[in-house]
Parts: structure tokens; C-alpha cells; sequence
């Protein structure tokens, strides 16, 4: 299992309801519905990934999260989840606009941009890294938006949301404390829970 979906487990109540955006092959909604008798719902456009997900028996429907989320009502979910699908939206900030009206908490995880692996690269060489975090060629890449631990907390503040909790993992794929120090500098993915 992926490490940022594990640091999120804590923050997902037994029972809650859950909405899983981009959800993949149904595995984080799989283990919360397994060990924390979760009711969720998991949004997908790939067709591959549904039909895994459907045979795991999570509940998914296809979905375009840039088209948004007005076919849920206000506060319908205890919980919204995206993880590491927030830079390939076209407008993410209108995409969590939209999760914190759906939910009443939410948990965003992203590849963070500002990692120093990342400046070094681009310093050295003038080229876009490719990485195993992040494996795509700038021309074929899913990821149109690129963000640091640093811009979404401005966007936070901007939008007047709330950090409930946060944490990075590092390059060894790890929850350490030099990350957490300096998590715009060593974190390579964020995670992010938070609230209206």
C-alpha cells in the first residue's frame, strides 16, 4: 500500500461516509471499507481502473473531475479524498472548492514540485526531471498544474480553508523528521487534511 494512503487512514472515522475522487483501482476504498467499515464511493475515468475497482466490490462511477462535483448534494459525505490527482486537474482549486462543499473534511495528496531533487535537476541540466515519482517526460506528462508544499498553503490561506493536519513523505518513502522540518524542500509527496 502506498504510504500517503496509509498516513490517511487515521484521519478516516469508522462508519464515515466516503467519496474517493480519481480513485484508482478501488485499493484505499477497499481497505477503509475492510478495516474501518467505511460506506464509499469512488469517481473514475479510466475504464481499466473501474472495472478493477468494481471487482475488489467498490462501488465507482465513471467521472471527469474537471467537469466537477454538482450531482452531490451539500455535506453528503463525512470525508472527500484525492489523492495524487490534484495536479492533472485543469482548475484544482475550483475542484476543492467543490470537495469541501460535498464533505465535510477533506484529504488532498500531491506530488510536491519544490522537492530538492527536483530544483537540482532542473538547475543542473535546464530539462524537466523524470523520476520514479515522477516517471513522464514533460511532453506526455498527466500533470498540467505543478505544485510545492508552499503554494497549496497559500491556496489555503487564500481560499480561507483550514489545515487540519499535514504531513510529507520523503524520497526513501518515508514519514521522516528532516521532512517534516522542511517538508517544501525534502517532501516528495504531501499530504493534506483539511476542512471549510
Amino acid at each position: 500500500m502506498r504510504l500517503d494512503l496509509t498516513l490517511i487512514k487515521p484521519w478516516i472515522k469508522p462508519g464515515a461516509r466516503v467519496l474517493d475522487l480519481g480513485c484508482g483501482d478501488g485499493t484505499l476504498l477497499k481497505m477503509l471499507a475492510d478495516e474501518k467499515q467505511v460506506s464509499g464511493l469512488g469517481l473514475e475515468i479510466d475504464p481499466d481502473n473501474i472495472t478493477t475497482a468494481l471487482h475488489k466490490g467498490v462501488n465507482v462511477i465513471e467521472h471527469d473531475l474537471n467537469t466537477g462535483l454538482g450531482d452531490f448534494r451539500d455535506d453528503s459525505f463525512d470525508v472527500v479524498v484525492m489523492t495524487l490527482a490534484l495536479q492533472t486537474l485543469r482548475y484544482p482549486h475550483l475542484v476543492i472548492e467543490e470537495m469541501l462543499r460535498v464533505g465535510r473534511e477533506c484529504i488532498v495528496t500531491f506530488p510536491n514540485f519544490g522537492h530538492w531533487r527536483s530544483r537540482w535537476h532542473l538547475s543542473r541540466h535546464g530539462r524537466m526531471p523524470v523520476s520514479k515519482f515522477l516517471p513522464y517526460t514533460w511532453y506526455d506528462t498527466p500533470n498540467i498544474h505543478f505544485c510545492t508544499v508552499k503554494d497549496f498553503e497559500v491556496l489555503c490561506q487564500d481560499m480561507n480553508i483550514r489545515i487540519l493536519h499535514s504531513s510529507v513523505i520523503n524520497g526513501e518513502n518515508r514519514h521522516g523528521g528532516l521532512a517534516r522540518r522542511f517538508p517544501n524542500l525534502l517532501g516528495v509527496t504531501a499530504v493534506y487534511h483539511i476542512s471549510k
